[in-house]
C-alpha cells in the first residue's frame, strides 16, 4: 500500500539549491520570485552549462509519486516553473510549463550530461497546471493535467539507479528578469517498486 511521504506544513527538510532573493513558505504553499538569467541546462545546442535555477527541494529514498499545483505569472523567453528530480549536476529532470515566443509550452528536459527537451504547445495559458511523476527505479514518467483530475502522459525516460533523488518545486528565468511562480500542495508518496503507484 502506498504510504505518504510526511511534509511539514512550513517546509520543514525542505531546502534550497540556489535560493532566490525573494521568496515565502506559507502552510501549503511556496512562493519565490526568480532571479534573472537562471536556468537549468547542459551543453546541447550552444554548449552552455547553466546551473544557477531555483530548486526548492529535499531528499526521497526509493519509489515515489510526486504532485504539485503550479502557476506563473510568465513573461519572458523561456520562462519556467515546474517540478524537479535532481541526481546530480548532470543527471536531472525538469518538467513544467516553458514560455517560448509567445506560447505556453507543457515541457520536459532530461539531462544525461546533455540535456534533452520536448515541449507540447498548449492552446493558452492555463490558470494552472498540475504535474504527477512517478518514479519507478530507474524509470521516470511525467503526467499533467489542466484540471486536476484528468492526466496526460508526457514522458516515460530513463533517468538513474540511483536510489536517491532530490525531488521539489523549480522556476528559472534564462533570459528575463524574473517573475513570480507559486506552487501549492506539494505531495510525495512512497510505495514499494512492485507496487502499482
Amino acid at each position: 500500500m502506498a504510504c505518504p511521504f510526511i511534509l511539514d506544513k512550513q517546509g520543514k527538510d525542505m531546502r534550497w539549491y540556489n535560493e532566490p532573493q525573494m521568496w515565502a513558505a506559507p502552510t501549503n504553499t511556496i512562493r519565490f520570485t526568480t532571479n534573472p538569467k537562471t536556468d537549468f541546462w547542459r551543453k546541447t545546442h550552444s554548449g552552455a552549462i547553466a546551473d544557477n535555477g531555483h530548486f526548492y527541494y529535499q531528499t526521497v529514498a526509493g519509489s515515489f509519486t510526486v504532485e504539485v499545483k503550479f502557476s506563473g505569472q510568465y513573461r519572458d523567453l523561456y520562462d519556467q516553473a515546474g517540478l524537479m528530480l535532481r541526481h546530480d549536476e548532470s543527471t536531472w529532470l525538469k518538467c513544467g510549463i516553458e514560455y517560448v515566443n509567445g506560447v505556453y509550452n507543457a515541457s520536459v528536459v532530461i539531462t544525461h550530461d546533455y540535456s534533452d527537451w520536448s515541449v507540447t504547445a498548449l492552446k493558452e495559458n492555463p490558470a494552472a497546471m498540475w504535474l504527477r511523476l512517478v518514479w519507478h527505479q530507474p524509470t521516470i514518467e511525467v503526467y499533467y493535467s489542466l484540471d486536476g483530475e484528468i492526466y496526460n502522459m508526457m514522458r516515460q525516460a530513463y533517468l538513474t539507479t540511483a536510489n536517491e533523488l532530490q525531488v521539489g518545486v523549480m522556476a528559472c528565468s534564462p533570459t528575463g528578469n524574473g517573475f513570480e511562480a507559486t506552487f501549492e500542495h506539494l505531495k510525495i508518496e512512497k510505495f514499494e517498486k512492485n507496487e502499482k503507484a
